[in-house]
Parts: C-alpha cells; sequence; structure tokens
C-alpha cells in the first residue's frame, strides 16, 4: 500500500471524484456575523432533505448536514443555547478582580 492510501477507503485513490447526487435547492438564506458567513440551504436528494450549514471565513469553507427528521432536535438544543448564552453572565476579566 501507497503511503498516502487509507484501506478505510476501499479502492478509491486519493484525490478521486465523488460521484455526482442529484440535489435540489428547497430555500438557501445567509447571515453575516461578525467576520463570518453563515449559509443555510435546505436541500434534497434521492436519500431525503437535510439542510447543510457552510460557515465562510474569509474563503475558507466548512460545512455540516443535518438530516431534515433532526431538525427538530437541533432546533430544541440551538433555543437552550440561545437562552443559556442570554442567561448567562460573562466572566468577569482578569483585570475587573479584585
Amino acid at each position: 500500500m501507497i503511503s498516502n492510501e487509507r484501506s478505510s477507503f476501499g479502492n478509491r485513490r486519493y484525490g478521486a471524484q465523488k460521484p455526482q447526487v442529484n440535489e435540489e435547492t428547497i430555500r438557501s438564506d445567509k447571515v453575516q456575523i461578525e467576520r463570518k458567513t453563515f449559509l443555510f440551504t435546505l436541500k434534497e436528494n434521492p436519500r431525503g432533505r437535510f439542510l447543510r450549514i457552510t460557515e465562510d471565513v474569509g474563503g475558507r469553507r466548512d460545512s455540516i448536514i443535518i438530516p431534515a427528521p433532526g431538525l427538530e432536535d437541533f432546533k430544541k438544543l440551538l433555543d437552550e443555547m440561545v437562552k443559556a448564552a442570554n442567561e448567562t453572565p460573562p466572566p468577569k476579566s482578569q483585570d475587573t478582580q479584585d
């Protein structure tokens, strides 16, 4: 085995193209928060619907995909995090402590 090949990828070679999957965009929107842009895209393919959240920071992109059946649980957890962020006071900085 060549050092840059991994057996977990089967017969695929490094840099090989993934097969193209037909995806339909249902809805897309974006939000700018500080220096980050988040793109939310609801899509559908033969396996089902999913939400792709892409973070773009200075041209570098990272994405997560949430299957549609998990969106309600994701929303509940996100709502709880927003609530906690608003209720919990930020820690005091070292400069202001006596």
